[in-house]
């Protein structure tokens, strides 16, 4: 069974080729646009569950395409992937409804992290209702009372620090994006220093950890992201 249908617009077919490959292979049905008259079209035919938007796009830029759908299909999910990496070039087109924005180039396994953020984010990808309790290991977190207890005993926690623990255990053993626990934690209109996810980690280290330079629980995914696990699964 498929994850969701994604339509790829994108105009040079080596670069739109490789993006159907990787999401099909992590079993996302595609569809393909050359341009924002046929992008537009299949839209309104096959009902995608999200759009990945190019903005150089021979027919029409890529802004206006945003534009058009977000007011044809206000409640589609619209992913921006653009060689234009400007700070402005990405304020425009989260000002223009798009739910995020990718610079090329990009880690094709960040690029399925990030639209399926936005799809859970945007409820297209059918979430589960959030449990009143998550627990793995030693650990249980009550989301009604935002306490994280390990071995019985209460682990102070800052409300980032929460949020970022509550995420690793609905998404246990699965590594996540530095970029994505921005979106998820911080909001995707943040834009200030990326480096605050790593101060965070470390922080929650020292609290979650018996031995924080060594974590097993809290795991380092170098070069993508962070991991939580079971201490007996070692990198």
């Amino acid at each position: 069974m498929t994850e969701a249908k994604i339509l790829v617009v994108e105009d040079e077919i080596p670069i739109r080729k490789l993006i159907v490959f990787n999401l099909q292979r992590s079993n996302f049905e595609v569809l393909e646009a050359g341009d924002g008259k046929e992008a537009i079209k299949l839209v309104s035919d096959q009902s995608p569950s999200l759009v990945l938007l190019d903005l150089m796009l021979p027919d029409m830029d890529g802004f206006e395409i945003c534009t058009k759908l977000r007011e044809s299909h206000p409640e589609l999910p619209i992913v921006i992937v653009s060689a234009r990496g400007q700070d402005m070039e990405k304020i425009m087109g989260l000002e223009l409804g798009a739910d995020d924005y990718i610079v090329k180039p990009f880690n094709p396994l960040e690029l399925v992290a990030r639209i399926r953020s936005v799809l859970r984010r945007t409820n297209q990808n059918n979430p589960k209702p959030p449990a009143n309790e998550l627990s793995t290991g030693p650990f249980v977190l009550e989301t009604k009372t935002q306490r994280l207890y390990k071995s019985g005993q209460v682990i102070k926690l800052t409300a980032r620090e929460y949020q970022l623990v509550k995420l690793f255990f609905e998404r246990f053993n699965e590594p996540i994006t530095r970029d994505e626990l921005l979106d998820e934690v911080w909001g995707i209109n943040y834009f200030g220093d990326p480096k605050t996810v790593d101060v965070h980690i470390r922080r929650l280290r020292e609290k979650i950890e018996d031995n924080p330079s060594h974590p097993v629980h809290l795991k380092t995914i170098w070069g993508f992201g962070y991991c939580f696990q079971e201490s007996e699964k070692q990198e």
